[in-house]
């Protein structure tokens, strides 16, 4: 899995358990819902660490309780 996949699917994760939808997020991160929806779908591959800090924000998590999850651990190398 690479970082990009990793990303999304943490952010996934997060919105299910926090029972967020992605509007509730925006409005609870200051981060628009295109943005949100950009990095879920695709077009968005490379969020920035600021942009990730909002959104962490917005779920009241800290950005290491974000990265410090299964997922993480064994992704792809990004130089290839």
């Amino acid at each position: 899995m690479n970082t990009y996949q990793a990303v999304k699917e943490r952010l996934l994760q997060l919105l299910e358990i926090k029972k967020l939808s992605i509007h509730k997020l925006a409005l609870e991160s200051g981060v628009s819902p295109s943005t949100i929806k950009n990095i879920l779908y695709g077009k968005s591959v490379n969020p920035g660490i600021v942009t990730l800090k909002m959104l962490c924000d917005g779920m009241n998590i800290s950005i290491l309780e974000f990265f410090d999850a299964p997922v993480f651990k064994n992704l792809e190398d990004e130089l290839k």
